[in-house]
């Protein structure tokens, strides 16, 4: 495995895997369980939303996940704002903190006031969208070849959407042997130009991107959605085995 990009949240490497593997840890993002509003109790909102808006918005609110939260998880969160301006999500207090405290939920007048309760449980993606971590998604990797009797023409350089080609030593090469994604805009100019001198070869290898949205980090989204996905499996086998 090569890492070939690690942020905060998010990751990506290059392995050789089999895309119905990298595919089914991608589907199994939303079976992990994550902590989510699922109810909002608004005892007054002068705000110019409506309550059914407001409360949608603080349901993708992202929270803080801990691993001690099962299913019978119930936390409160309150939010009390009686001051001029935008309403953050960090005014939700509660057990559990928000992952980004500058989101706008709304924005109060003069004299205007937001008083509500929201509670949260664990759940899964598959039931709601507000309960994903995340996602992972991949692509494959183009591997540049370039006829020896091609002559190298900077129209091919330009033309490249990732700007990842370059000329060396009077050869067309890739800046980046892992950001190629097979587009196959170079080819196309090349052959625009009566030549047939580029081909893009998929390589074994495939680019995994891991991007978080802050309630777990990207390492854990990918190891947990491998644990949901090996306990399935296990799961089937046992089944399989008593039929």
């Amino acid at each position: 495995m090569k890492i070939i990009e690690n942020k905060e949240n998010k990751v990506t490497f290059v392995e050789e895997i089999d895309e119905s593997l990298a595919n089914a840890i991608r589907r199994y993002v939303n079976e992990i369980p994550i902590l989510a509003v699922k109810e909002v109790e608004i005892h007054k909102n002068d705000s110019a939303l409506y309550d059914e808006t407001v409360a949608h918005r603080i349901g993708l609110i992202p929270l803080e996940m801990d691993n001690s939260y099962d299913d019978k998880t119930e936390i409160e969160l309150k939010l009390s704002v009686n001051e001029e301006g935008f309403v953050y999500s960090g005014e939700l207090k509660g057990k559990a903190k928000v992952v980004y405290d500058k989101i706008p939920i709304t924005t109060l007048g003069k004299d205007q006031e937001m008083i509500l309760v929201a509670k949260a449980n664990v759940g899964k993606g598959i039931e709601h969208a507000k309960y994903s971590p995340g996602m992972i998604y991949y692509r494959n990797i183009g591997e540049l070849k370039v006829d020896k009797n091609c002559d190298v023409c900077q129209e091919c350089v330009k033309s490249c959407p990732q700007n990842i080609l370059k000329i060396e030593n009077k050869k067309l090469v890739l800046d980046d042997d892992f950001k190629c994604d097979m587009c196959d805009v170079c080819a196309e100019t090349c052959r625009k130009h009566g030549k047939n001198g580029i081909q893009i070869i998929p390589r074994k290898e495939i680019a995994v991107t891991i991007e978080s949205y802050g309630q777990l980090s990207s390492k854990e989204i990918f190891n947990k959605s491998i644990k949901r996905l090996k306990q399935d499996l296990v799961e089937i086998s046992k089944k399989i085995d008593k039929a």
